[in-house]
């Protein structure tokens, strides 16, 4: 799994440079969220899916697991370019409505750090 993280302040953002989000990388993606928001404590999470073309169930399931992590401690997440195709799987299962979406990672950290 390829992926970079970089923090700004008290801000992370966690690249995944993968074209697939799926069963495949899940579960270590899964894993490094935990790592983060857990073990490391990051309470604010930027999550840019500006290489990733396709995502499945389990891709959506990781994308929750930080969520619910975050929501736990009152911290706070964005998704961050999203392709068509996960962008449209994002609103079909109505995920829109607990995961934020922005168009870059700069309008992201303009709406996470003012929060």
């Amino acid at each position: 799994m390829n992926f970079e993280t970089k923090r700004v302040g008290d801000i992370t953002v966690f690249k995944l440079n993968e074209k697939r989000f799926d069963t495949n990388i899940s579960g270590l993606v899964k894993g490094e969220f935990t790592i983060l928001l857990k073990v490391e404590g990051i309470n604010k999470l930027i999550i840019d899916l500006s290489e990733v073309e396709t995502c499945d169930s389990s891709g959506l399931s990781a994308l929750l697991v930080a969520n619910r992590i975050l929501q736990a401690n009152e911290g706070k997440i964005r998704l961050v370019a999203p392709s068509e195709k996960v962008h449209t799987l994002i609103k079909i299962t109505q995920l829109d409505r607990v995961l934020p979406v922005c168009d870059t990672v700069d309008d992201a950290f303009e709406e996470i750090k003012n929060e």
